[in-house]
């Protein structure tokens, strides 16, 4: 017999695709996927094999998330154009979510790298890094800028690029160079955001690759003054030369409940 013709019972059927018979009675029953043959004397479903490519389109865009509703219409009207724009639509939403996930891995990742950094650092340690190149958000601030204001500032920019959740950005201060070797130690200009996989564009602040002096404080911003002075004495006995801006990030917020366990990441790019 020819495995066209031959008709299968509901359980092989369904166990043939990976299903529970329910599955097929439910789509029976609203209509949406039809036995081949119902018996007549007892009433169970039977299936022919040539159902199978028609039962596994359904079964590919229910794991899509495509409601009943839209399969339901596709099947009532199907063509291959309209299976083509159905699956374009679902591409481009898989995309994003692609990248949305691998955004929040690298998240993840960064979190994980600071915990390693918190378990192994010397805190005294002033150290000489290499850093890719990096797009960041940024928004100004002035020495007068509230925290309100601040907060607003940045939800704003969050919204832009379509960050949903503050986990899924790193955010940071930055200071210049020039206003840290006038000992203007609160002249900060600017808030970052560092989002992960954010292409380069037009209005975005560059990072530079390259060398980075990397040292780290603990504790409130009072003390910051005096860990910039050891920085300053570091480079000038190594001859080297800071310029740009410094980046300042905390990396244990999320493992602290005291400003006085408050750690902060220094990053300042050296030539």
């Amino acid at each position: 017999m020819n495995k066209n013709d031959k008709l299968l019972t509901i359980g092989q059927f369904a166990a043939m695709h990976g299903i529970n018979k329910k599955t097929l009675m439910w789509y029976d029953e609203i209509g949406l996927f039809k036995p081949a043959s119902i018996h007549p004397e007892n009433g169970y479903r039977c299936y022919s094999y040539q159902q199978s490519s028609i039962l596994e389109t359904i079964l590919l865009l229910r794991e899509l998330d495509v409601s009943i509703r839209e399969i339901q219409v596709f099947m009532k009207n199907r063509s291959a154009k309209k299976l083509k724009q159905l699956l374009d639509e679902k591409i481009t939403a898989l995309d994003l979510q692609i990248n949305h996930l691998q955004a929040i891995r690298t998240t993840i990742c960064t979190h994980r790298q600071n915990m390693d950094t918190l378990l192994t650092m010397d805190l005294s340690e002033i150290s000489i890094i290499e850093k890719e190149e990096c797009c960041l958000v940024t928004v100004d601030i002035k020495k007068d800028t509230s925290f309100e204001t601040a907060v607003e500032l940045i939800t704003a920019e969050t919204e832009k690029y379509h960050v949903g959740r503050l986990h899924e950005a790193s955010y940071g201060s930055m200071i210049s160079i020039d206003s840290l070797k006038k000992r203007d130690f609160d002249d900060y200009s600017k808030l970052f955001i560092e989002i992960p996989f954010l292409a380069c564009r037009d209005g975005l602040h560059i990072s530079p690759g390259g060398k980075y002096l990397r040292a780290f404080h603990k504790g409130d911003w009072d003390g910051l003054p005096r860990r910039y002075e050891e920085i300053f004495s570091y480079a000038g006995k190594h001859g080297l030369t800071l310029h740009g801006f410094s980046y300042e990030m905390c990396i244990n917020e999320n493992v602290i409940d005291r400003i006085e366990d408050y750690i902060m990441q220094i990053d300042i790019p050296i030539q």
